[in-house]
């Protein structure tokens, strides 16, 4: 009838065949997650240390760096900010609704340890109205 010698012969090369470019795939598959990831948290970074300030529909307004501020708007607070490139000297006013603030772990800096539980802010946002008026 078979024989299995045979049999198993194109069976081992058919599961090489398949098998091996398979491997090699996923595996380039999970580098490009990997590197598209890092990347995309990279990203991030060019907001860091900054009050950003976001209409309640997620556009974004303005960028300000937090070195810069004095203090923090809060709720309720109305804020001046610049309007589009394209219209240089053009301020619109907007109500502060809500402000969240994010905080990254302390990392170890010039050979010291960070305290447990100790963190820094890293980034606030602003949700703003527009006033009409």
């Amino acid at each position: 009838m078979f024989d299995l010698a045979v049999v198993a012969r194109y069976t081992s090369l058919l599961s090489f065949v398949i098998g091996m470019p398979t491997t090699v795939l996923t595996y380039v598959q999970v580098m490009r997650t990997r590197r598209e990831a890092k990347e995309a948290r990279e990203g991030l970074v060019y907001s860091e240390n900054c009050l950003e300030f976001l209409l309640e529909d997620g556009t974004f307004i303005n960028l300000v760096p937090l070195a810069t501020l004095h203090s923090l708007p809060k709720p309720g607070d109305v804020v001046l900010l610049p309007g589009p490139a394209a219209m240089e000297l053009a301020y619109s006013a907007y109500r502060v609704s809500r402000l969240e603030h994010l905080y990254s772990p302390v990392a170890r800096a010039e050979g010291k340890a960070a305290l447990l539980g100790q963190a820094r802010l890293v980034k606030a946002v602003a949700h703003v109205q527009p006033v009409m008026g």
